[in-house]
């Protein structure tokens, strides 16, 4: 199973901050590996990758993957360590980027 996303940022036509890539009630299907590539030719893209729950109160956990790592523009980043990505079925997998970052995700499993 893989999922693609195009991703941009809140400064670009139906863009928005975050996006959700997993929700916390799906499988995440032991994920293999998350390949984020920067599709701007000028400017570096700023991402964040966690994984946060969905509880009824509202207080949410978040845990960071990444935290604001620039991708160089036209440049890809591979994380491919399975074990990163072990995490409950009931948190699920986000990602955030500045305002006019766009950038395509697969997801591998």
């Amino acid at each position: 199973m893989s999922k693609f996303y195009n991703i941009k940022g809140p400064g670009v036509v139906d863009g928005q901050k975050t996006t959700e890539l997993i929700s916390p009630t799906e499988d995440n299907g032991g994920i293999k590996s998350v390949l984020l590539t920067n599709t701007n030719a000028s400017q570096d893209a700023t991402v964040s990758l966690f994984i946060q729950d969905d509880p009824a109160s509202g207080a949410t956990q978040t845990y960071n993957l990444i935290h604001t790592i620039a991708i160089p523009a036209d440049s890809s980043l591979l994380l491919d360590n399975p074990s990163m990505f072990k995490f409950d079925d009931f948190y699920g997998l986000y990602i955030s980027v500045n305002t006019t970052d766009t950038l395509d995700v697969i997801i591998s499993a």
